[in-house]
């Protein structure tokens, strides 16, 4: 084994538990996701509260079973709205991630789950241990806005 801090995919060893967030490179940033696609999940917050809860209606461009933006690169052609996560915004945007989320789970200092692939090895692992949101969401152009209440999940899955 080599002493290099670098791995094959140009990511240096365990970042995740070593790098503060602000200090990633933009591959590593990208291989924080797991993968689940709930933040691809329509959310509904309370004016009241701030609470913020996860519905099944998805982004339509998520891929149900990959759990996957399918036009991730130019998503912001189709979805002006989706909202770009970096070390820059997340401290205004942690409050609305899913509870199990790399990013939301880093910002609190907090360490990924054993079934994150970063630590399981493979991409897999997030949909074998249930957290994924495959085969269970909805896309957001089959309900009407003012139903999304009556698809309210509770997270994790």
């Amino acid at each position: 084994m080599s002493d290099d801090p670098i791995d094959r995919g140009g990511l240096r060893r365990r970042f995740w538990e070593t790098e503060p967030l602000e200090k990633l490179t933009p591959q590593e940033w990208e291989a924080l996701c797991d993968g689940c696609g709930k933040c691809c999940l329509n959310k509904l917050e309370d004016e009241d509260t701030g609470e913020v809860v996860l519905t099944r209606v998805a982004c339509r461009l998520l891929d149900d079973q990959t759990c996957r933006c399918a036009q991730y690169p130019i998503r912001h052609q189709f979805v002006p709205e989706c909202i770009v996560l970096t070390p820059k915004t997340i401290a205004r945007n942690h409050y609305w991630l899913p509870k199990t989320c790399a990013y939301k789970l880093r910002y609190e200092g907090r360490p990924l789950y054993p079934w994150h692939p970063l630590n399981s090895g493979t991409a897999q692992s997030v949909h074998d241990a249930g957290m994924s949101v495959q085969g269970l969401t909805i896309p957001e152009f089959e309900v009407d806005e003012d139903s999304w209440d009556e698809h309210i999940i509770e997270e994790p899955l």
